[in-house]
């Protein structure tokens, strides 16, 4: 099997400027051809090191692909480097040329005579056109080794990968790799692997446990000869970590827990509104980020004060003076006044600590009551993060009462 080393170049990717998506596309991508990604490198726009760190990629892996520096200014030398370390000789196309006058020209900007720089390509390469950009991509291959230099930016990087490196890396894939994530919430990391032990000891396919900010994953990876074969080995695994887990599986490959309610939402021809305190806005804020989510979601209310959950949401002042703001009853009684005002299917309401200081009681930061009123159900569920951290607290909560509403929408037991 041929393994692959992803060679990430810049500065601003280091300092954190940037944030680095190209790698993960990559190594997504490279697995359905059956190529291993054994390292991701970053390095800065630094001639000595970057020659350093690719002569290093090279020895340990039969591919390289190194993205970024192919810009037009003296800092982009990811083109020259590789050339240099690879024996190619580079020399200026003059198709390449007139392709960057003429997208300079389309735009109606004066071209930089610097952006010719781009139209250097190695004798004996290959070149990659790039119809998002000025700058060519370029392939390598030499002595049993291949490099592949992309551009940085991923709208101009990943279809350039899609039309050109996939079949130029063809020869390089002896089989394909495919990865399902199976998507679970209101289950730790630890009790979810403990139902699932005997499957992470698999080795094909493997079955491996995530965790992330208020949800837990399993990533099931099949490798096989072809990626149909590959599928049909991760389907029976997937079926059965879905049987075990029950009703805290909410997707398989979901992007997120917003994406699926809002799709329970359309499919029952349903809405929601929202009522929040220590979230903030949080809900409807994720909710809304779905496209076409307006057909579904229409009204949401930030009630901090207790004048304003009464004004507004009809909590009771008995309500709040006998229990307190935290509470199940309160959050009831905002779940049930957001679906009367605003003649939603479904009110979700939440009410918290989330810190990193308390409300002035004995309630522990972290407390959270999550609530729901539909026509046919009312329920509350209570929360303890045991953290302060209140940007984590808002999340973990949002995400909560967003789970609370895609139980009742399936029609599990809530």
């Amino acid at each position: 099997m041929a393994v692959c080393e992803i060679l990430s170049v810049g500065t601003e990717i280091l300092l954190g400027d940037i944030l680095n998506t190209n790698s993960r596309y990559l190594s997504v991508e490279l697995s359905k051809l059956g190529i291993s990604v054994l390292r991701h490198t970053t390095v800065g726009d630094n001639h000595k090191r970057l020659a350093a760190a690719l002569k290093t990629a090279l020895e340990r892996s039969d591919i390289v692909i190194a993205t970024g520096g192919l810009g037009p200014t003296a800092d982009d030398i990811t083109r020259d480097v590789c050339c240099e370390v690879m024996g190619f000789e580079m020399r200026m196309s003059d198709e390449i040329a007139d392709g960057i006058r003429n997208y300079f020209a389309t735009k109606g900007y004066e071209m930089p005579e610097s952006n010719l720089r781009q139209a250097y390509v190695p004798v004996g390469g290959d070149v990659f056109e790039n119809h998002n950009g000025t700058a060519p991509g370029l392939g390598l291959k030499k002595d049993g080794k291949c490099v592949v230099i992309l551009p940085g930016p991923p709208y101009e990087m990943a279809p350039m990968y899609k039309e050109y490196v996939v079949p130029y890396l063809s020869e390089y894939s002896d089989g394909a790799i495919v990865s399902h994530t199976v998507r679970t919430m209101g289950i730790g990391e630890s009790a979810m692997a403990e139902q699932c032990a005997d499957l992470l000891e698999q080795e094909n396919p493997t079955v491996a446990p995530y965790a992330k900010k208020g949800e837990a994953l399993l990533r099931v990876t099949a490798k096989a000869h072809s990626e149909s074969e590959a599928e049909e080995l991760c389907k029976p695994v997937i079926e059965e970590i879905k049987s075990r887990l029950g009703g805290y599986v909410y997707g398989i490959d979901s992007a997120s827990i917003e994406e699926r309610v809002v799709e329970l939402l359309k499919e029952k021809k349903m809405t929601i509104a929202t009522a929040e305190s220590c979230t903030a806005g949080y809900i409807p804020k994720r909710i809304t980020d779905i496209p076409g989510a307006s057909s579904v979601f229409g009204y949401g209310a930030i009630t901090y004060s207790n004048e304003v959950k009464q004004q507004i949401l009809g909590v009771k002042e008995e309500t709040l003076r006998k229990y307190g703001a935290v509470s199940e009853q309160t959050a009831r009684e905002m779940a049930a006044g957001i679906r009367r005002v605003s003649g939603a299917d479904i009110g979700i309401s939440v009410t918290g600590i989330a810190g990193p200081g308390s409300d002035g009681t004995d309630k522990p930061v972290g407390l959270c009551y999550i609530a729901l009123d539909a026509a046919d159900k009312q329920v509350c569920e209570k929360i303890e993060t045991g953290r302060s951290d209140r940007e984590y607290n808002r999340y973990v909560n949002s995400s909560r009462a967003l789970n609370l509403a895609r139980i009742y929408l399936e029609g599990k037991k809530i």
